[in-house]
């Protein structure tokens, strides 16, 4: 479907105020004279939080750490408990000999004898008959039993590395704010808590530990793996970074062994509060804070959702229908139920006549195909009279047709006619302009539209220059524009883990710019 160019992270920090606000009046937890490149401060708005302990380039590691503890994610079909990978539709059941659990193969690297699996939970899940559970389970059964297995191995680190229990019981569960939540508190207490000490028979471990876990994991843990990989972990240090919607951090994970590495993607000043988001940075505020709220248990007053322009980009204005100059925007973003206002002239709508309009609009775009080069288009201009050019739906339809142009059936690139060329690249140029202000510096989004955006300013270039439109300098100069696109996405690109997409586009950035040889 239309993916948003940035993924989400699956852990958080309770963030209740601007970073710069939680800044003001830190307490100092790390040692002054320490060589990290961060120190741990605490604040009472925020509790720990990590700020830059000198000034940091863009692209510096200040993380890298391996996973305290790795597990199936909620809500996943079955996976491999050795690996974590799913399985393919009709593969071949295989199963671990000892204890009955689906593994990928008896030569999984993760049934090793210090894999997680053998180490904590295979023989005491044998001895509790769950082979017999599980086989009689329905799809239904087997999604919740893996979403509980990662629980069940924390607390199993209780009696085999109490060292490693104990830095997962650093982690702060919000169990206060989560019991306060009678649907969530209950579905935990049902399908993970009961089961755990009910079914499998594990009434060693209490309720409120097990309720304690379940809240860590909730709040903290990371989601990890490139496909068919598909896992949650756990890392101490970068739980601690806090939440923005304009992060200057992003991290990646190994193949295999998951080490995570955090980098700075921007140039970072000393004291200066290190952030990674835990939220869709192309979404709209509304949708944003509705996820943390729900997912992450906080209501985010960063600097970018106390703006209704959403740091000048109106990722969430529309366009105003009465005077069909301005547009409408939330009198106050920070209140979900505020109402919205045309900045030039008194149209108002309700705050629940936003939402149904955009929740209509947001299943029109998700019926249209993946694929569909003619759909997204449409969609794009039957609503330029309702949404910003910039409204985080148009801003999906146009990142899945930056890549469809040139690379979808019809529309490969020697198929694309001038017109269709030049659209590419407009739409390269509008995703760039947003992801310059909301993710700027090396992010993802940014190195895969650099690399979109050079097919088409490099075939019009040489286009130009053999009708003769443009001169050899001028030839030259559009060249060394589409070199600079390519060694940008290639810089950035390269960080990622080596096997993913986007380092595959990294290379292939790598060999274009071989290619063009010198200009």
């Amino acid at each position: 479907k239309h993916k948003n160019p940035t993924q989400p992270t699956n852990h958080s920090k309770q963030d209740v105020t601007p970073a710069s606000e939680a800044a003001c009046s830190p307490s100092k937890e790390t040692p002054a004279e320490t060589n990290l490149p961060y120190r741990m401060e605490r604040s009472e708005q925020v509790g720990r939080y990590l700020v830059a302990s000198r000034d940091l380039k863009a692209g510096e590691v200040i993380i890298e750490t391996p996973p305290l503890i790795v597990g199936p994610c909620a809500e996943t079909e079955p996976v491999c408990v050795g690996c974590h990978s799913t399985f393919d539709a009709g593969s071949t059941i295989c199963r671990c000999e000892v204890c009955g659990w689906r593994i990928c193969s008896a030569n999984c690297h993760g049934l090793t004898a210090d894999g997680l699996h053998r180490q904590l939970e295979c023989i005491p899940l044998r001895d509790k008959a769950v082979e017999k559970l599980l086989t009689a389970a329905s799809t239904i059964e087997q999604k919740l039993m893996y979403e509980a297995l990662l629980t069940l191995r924390c607390m199993l680190l209780k009696g085999v590395d109490p060292a490693r229990y104990g830095r997962i019981l650093d982690m702060d569960p919000l169990n206060s704010v989560r019991q306060a939540i009678p649907k969530l508190w209950n579905r935990n207490h049902r399908e993970i808590v009961r089961r755990i000490r009910s079914e499998w028979g594990f009434e060693e471990f209490s309720e409120e530990e097990l309720h304690t876990i379940c809240g860590v994991l909730e709040v903290n843990a990371f989601e990890v793996g490139q496909e068919p990989v598909k896992a949650r972990a756990l890392f101490p240090e970068a739980c601690l970074l806090m939440h923005d919607c304009t992060p200057n951090t992003g991290h990646t994970d190994a193949p295999r062994t998951h080490q995570l590495t955090v980098r700075v993607l921007r140039d970072v000043g000393a004291g200066e509060s290190l952030t990674l988001t835990y939220a869709y940075t192309l979404q709209g505020t509304l949708q944003r804070r509705q996820h943390l709220k729900d997912e992450k248990f906080f209501l985010c007053r960063c600097r970018r959702c106390s703006d209704p322009t959403e740091l000048g980009t109106n990722c969430s204005a529309l366009a105003c229908s009465n005077c069909r100059r301005g547009y409408i925007l939330p009198v106050n973003p920070l209140d979900p139920t505020a109402e919205w206002r045309c900045q030039h002239c008194p149209s108002r709508m309700a705050c629940e006549a936003v939402v149904l309009l955009l929740d209509s609009l947001s299943r029109q775009l998700e019926t249209i195909g993946g694929n569909d080069v003619r759909g997204l288009e449409a969609f794009l201009a039957g609503q330029a009279t309702v949404l910003h050019d910039n409204h985080y739906l148009m801003l999906a339809a146009k990142h899945s047709l930056c890549e469809l142009y040139g690379k979808t059936e019809g529309y490969l690139v020697p198929q694309l006619s001038a017109e269709q060329l030049k659209r590419k690249e407009t739409l390269c140029r509008d995703l760039l302009e947003v992801a310059d202000q909301l993710e700027p510096g090396l992010s993802r989004i940014r190195g895969t539209v650099m690399y979109e955006m050079h097919v088409p300013l490099l075939i019009e270039a040489g286009q130009l220059f053999q009708c003769g439109v443009i001169q050899r300098a001028e030839l030259r100069r559009r060249l060394k524009d589409v070199q600079r696109l390519l060694r940008e996405s290639e810089r950035i690109l390269a960080l990622e883990p080596e096997g993913s997409p986007e380092y595959g586009i990294a290379e292939a950035a790598r060999e274009a710019l071989k290619n063009m040889g010198p200009v």
